[in-house]
């Protein structure tokens, strides 16, 4: 289950710049959410190219 922090606060220690995500703050480059899931879509994840934020939801 995701949680939001209240009143669209941003988490200072998930930086994104994702704006068609739903989670992104939009007054700043940050998401709202607790926390992230981070996903590989790789077998094995060797670059940074090899992971995704888990976590998105088009807005």
């Amino acid at each position: 289950m995701k949680h939001r922090l209240q009143s669209m606060e941003h988490n200072a220690s998930i930086g994104c710049t994702v704006t068609e995500c739903k989670y992104h703050c939009k007054d700043d480059n940050y998401c709202t959410l607790e926390q992230i899931q981070v996903v590989k879509h790789e077998p094995q994840a060797s670059t940074v190219q090899c992971t995704d934020c888990g976590s998105f939801e088009a807005d």
